[in-house]
């Protein structure tokens, strides 16, 4: 179904970066490159060859495009916040590359100074597959929390969709192994779509994805970077932002969405983290010469 191929060789790069006194850092657990048209059904290979500012680090010379899974945490000092947590362990999926997957994400995360049990927050920015994975891990048979010490923060529009339309046919029982057994410990805050999650830490609407898709905004001694969830998933829709993920809930507002969003960050100094974009994964919005859209600048991230 995926007819992605792994690449191995970017899996174990960490990345961090400082935006005033907070530190984000990514967990990388799955890079694939391959069949643009399961994501980006438009993104033909010779389309995106045209395209050069993104070869080597978004797409390779054949015009296949690299796409990243990973979760980012958000150290402010006092609060440990992981924003998106992947596919997982064990899960029974009906994406043949990702069913029973077997990583080694938690102790990634461990060596790279974030225990489990040190995370305070859990906040997906949206509830498909391949942001709740680590939601939960297999137990005795069980699905338990991972996060035992966190807190789990949905938008409460999010959920309600989800919770009233369940659908295990496509992906399979996402919400039974990844999301309900965390309802269910008391464990989840749903929370408003421009929540304050702490100083410096907020979420901002960019439905279109999923009805209750958020982003998150992180500012810190007059810096400012945006992590995407997914309303972009991947560079080449800053250039092409017409080309919309088959994965979409509402192609439409989503189109809306990235429209606003980039105009609204474009030539400044916000960095935007992608949340499936390869190394190096953040840049900056510039705009792109001779055309009306843009492109990622990361060579100055």
């Amino acid at each position: 179904m995926m007819a992605f191929k792994e690449c191995n060789t970017e899996r174990d790069i960490s990345l961090q970066w400082q935006i005033g006194e907070i530190k984000i850092t990514r967990i990388v657990e799955l890079v694939v490159w391959g069949n643009n048209a399961f994501v980006l059904p438009d993104a033909e290979n010779e389309l995106c060859k045209t395209l050069d500012w993104m070869n080597p680090h978004f797409m390779n010379d054949d015009g296949d495009l690299i796409f990243s899974v990973h979760a980012l945490i958000i150290d402010t000092g006092e609060r440990r916040i992981i924003v998106d947590t992947c596919i997982g362990n064990d899960k029974q999926l009906a994406v043949p590359d990702w069913d029973k997957m077997q990583t080694t994400f938690l102790s990634d995360l461990e060596q790279a100074g974030y225990a489990k049990d040190s995370i305070d927050t859990v906040l997906c920015t949206h509830l498909h597959v391949d942001h709740v994975g680590w939601n939960t891990m297999l137990v005795n048979d069980e699905w338990v929390p991972t996060f035992t010490e966190a807190r789990y923060l949905f938008a409460k529009e999010e959920w309600e969709h989800w919770d009233a339309n369940e659908d295990e046919i496509e992906i399979g029982p996402v919400l039974q192994q990844s999301i309900r057994p965390i309802v269910e410990a008391n464990l989840v805050e749903l929370v408003d779509c421009e929540h304050q999650v702490c100083e410096g830490v907020k979420l901002i609407p960019t439905p279109g994805h999923t009805p209750g898709h958020v982003s998150v905004h992180i500012s810190s001694e007059g810096k400012e970077a945006v992590i995407t969830g997914d309303f972009v998933h991947h560079p080449v829709q800053f250039s092409r932002p017409h080309w919309c993920s088959s994965a979409d809930s509402d192609q439409e507002k989503g189109l809306q969405t990235r429209n606003k969003i980039f105009s609204m960050y474009v030539d400044s100094d916000v960095l935007i983290i992608g949340t499936h974009f390869s190394t190096p994964t953040a840049g900056y919005i510039r705009r792109l010469a001779g055309e009306d859209n843009y492109w990622l600048d990361s060579k100055s991230s």
